[in-house]
């Protein structure tokens, strides 16, 4: 949704000062405004805040945020190398950059351990939720190593 923009000229018609005064709450940090080529452009939230007046309602998108930790038992150090290279590839596709999916691995050697954390969109983490199922239970050798007793 597009914010209204106004010029200094306006802001001044609209409190009934001088152009002059509005330039100087703006040098002065009084009037947040933004410089756009030789001129200056104010938000109506802005011009609001400046006003004392409440801000104006603006509609907020449903957006959704899930947290996820998979844990990974029995892993050394190659194959938390190798799952977390594809774990980090696959949330760097391209994939809505408004809301990209976080992902970090942490591998704890001493108890051969790896930690998944995927922050993201319902639908993203499920993705890669069911792409790391499918990885660690297939046959590709993974995680069919000897791994020594802590």
């Amino acid at each position: 949704m597009k914010e209204d923009m106004y010029s200094v000229e306006q802001v001044a018609d609209r409190l009934g000062l001088h152009v002059r005064t509005v330039r100087g709450y703006i040098r002065s940090g009084r009037l947040r405004a933004v410089r756009i080529g030789k001129q200056y452009r104010i938000t109506a939230g802005d011009l609001d805040a400046l006003t004392g007046q409440a801000p104006t309602a603006t509609r907020v998108s449903g957006h959704a945020e899930v947290s996820s930790i998979v844990q990974v038992d029995g892993v050394d150090r190659t194959a938390a190398d190798r799952l977390g290279t594809l774990v980090l590839a696959t949330a760097n596709t391209d994939r809505d950059q408004a809301h990209p999916l976080r992902v970090q691995t942490v591998h704890d050697e001493e108890r051969h351990r790896l930690k998944i954390i995927i922050l993201g969109d319902p639908a993203a983490t499920a993705e890669l939720l069911y792409l790391l199922d499918a990885v660690l239970n297939a046959d590709n050798g993974l995680l069919d190593r000897e791994v020594p007793d802590a």
